[in-house]
């Protein structure tokens, strides 16, 4: 982009700044932020300025990839900058000057982890002061590694405490989120709060994929022989404890011993170097009814894998969102979750979800039985990115945010997903 931005504004109305991880430490939420801003491009003028160096790449347990997955976001065609780093140096100044060109009247800032704190509370600083309005979006209230360590925990909380008083809007995905917010942080319910459902991860959906996706109907009685093709059973993700694959292995182990064909697929990053449920599917598993894939995987390698298989199943002990779980979706197919957290909002609608209580390998291994007849059907992604710009438009209209379609009748059109981002 020019440093002429301003005239964006005078021409199409104030302007709406997302700002949220990029694609160097490429995240769900990377993808999250790329898309919302896609879908609210249709609502108002829009900018994104993406964060860069999210910490010491030495700290980052998926420092081997960082870097690796630079311009893969489906970002809008609206002005874009990235990024901010946490040291920020020049890149403050960088993301300063950005700022003041576009001349925010909303920013609306993506919450997952407190390494982004201090340049949040800085955004927010600077926001107020100019008379804008600051909205949050949580995405979960910490991330799962930076809850376990005691001095992230409290400066998170004592750094919360600050940011939340100069926000003017909290959005979450569930109720259940906001209700831990409310718990967490008692402040948040003098705050207008949306719950606003997380919309589709079309761009791994069936529309993304030029392998058409095999459907094929599973018998609950088909047994181990040498010629039946085997269920195919996918968990994808980062290899966390809190994913639950080591009730996966349970399940899996079960259902194996009673008679069906099962190949499983183990699609992700080992975190940490957490790799006994590997081991343990190793030990049970001939080697043409496993797949392990330990690493990064692409977004055209995420579509595959998904097209490829006929049952996503994701036993996570606790959750706030799940990625994988809307790509099932947006995929159509069926899917074998826990009920925890935001999850049951999540999955609330969808003709192919079947959900079982956490931690317990054989409700899980009965899960997976019950969703065998559904397997071979194409089930209707039940959420929309229309809907959560709507709401999220709504939202900002109820805070006087002077922004979008009241205030502008005419403003781009261009941000569809996948059309490049102006980059700074």
């Amino acid at each position: 982009m020019t440093d002429g931005h301003a005239g964006v504004e005078n021409s199409h109305g104030p302007v709406a700044l997302i700002v949220g991880p990029g694609d160097r430490f490429l995240s769900g939420v990377s993808y999250y932020t790329a898309l919302l801003a896609a879908a609210l491009t249709e609502h108002g003028p829009l900018a994104v300025m993406l964060l860069r160096e999210l910490c010491p790449r030495a700290f980052y347990p998926g420092r081997a990839r960082v870097g690796s997955t630079e311009g893969v976001l489906p970002l809008p065609a609206v002005p874009v900058f990235n990024g901010l780093d946490w040291f920020w140096g020049v890149s403050a100044i960088r993301a300063f000057r950005f700022w003041r060109r576009t001349r925010p009247r909303v920013v609306i800032l993506q919450w997952w982890t407190c390494t982004v704190l201090h340049s949040y509370l800085a955004l927010a600083w600077l926001s107020k002061r100019a008379g804008a309005r600051v909205v949050i979006e949580f995405h979960e209230l910490q991330d799962v590694g930076e809850a376990k360590v005691p001095l992230m925990s409290r400066y998170t909380r004592a750094g919360m405490q600050v940011l939340l008083r100069r926000v003017d809007a909290v959005v979450v995905h569930s109720e259940f989120d906001r209700c831990e917010l409310e718990a967490a942080y008692p402040r948040i319910a003098q705050l207008p709060i949306q719950v606003i459902p997380h919309g589709p991860y079309g761009h791994h959906g069936r529309d993304s994929i030029e392998t058409p996706m095999v459907r094929r109907k599973i018998s609950a009685t088909q047994t181990n022989t040498s010629t039946s093709n085997p269920l195919r059973v996918l968990i994808f993700g980062v290899v966390r404890p809190y994913k639950g694959h080591a009730e996966l292995v349970c399940a899996i182990r079960l259902l194996v011993s009673s008679g069906l064909d099962i190949h499983v697929s183990v699609v992700g990053e080992v975190w940490q170097g957490y790799r006994e449920p590997l081991t343990e599917l190793q030990k049970f598993l001939p080697a043409d009814r496993l797949t392990i894939v330990d690493r990064y995987v692409s977004d055209d390698e995420v579509s595959e894998v998904f097209a490829a298989s006929d049952l996503v199943v994701l036993p996570y002990r606790r959750s706030s969102a799940s990625g994988p779980l809307h790509i099932a979706m947006s995929c159509g197919l069926p899917v074998v979750t826990t009920s925890v957290g935001g999850l049951v909002d999540a999955a609330a609608g969808y003709s192919g979800a079947v959900l079982v209580p956490p931690g317990d390998p054989d409700a899980l291994a009965e899960g997976i039985r019950n969703a065998l007849p559904l397997v071979g059907e194409i089930h209707a992604d039940p959420h929309s990115w229309g809907r959560s710009a709507t709401r999220y438009a709504a939202l900002l209209q109820r805070i006087d945010a002077n922004w979008g379609d009241t205030h502008s009748t005419v403003h781009s059109r261009s941000g569809r997903v996948g059309a490049p981002g102006v980059s700074v």
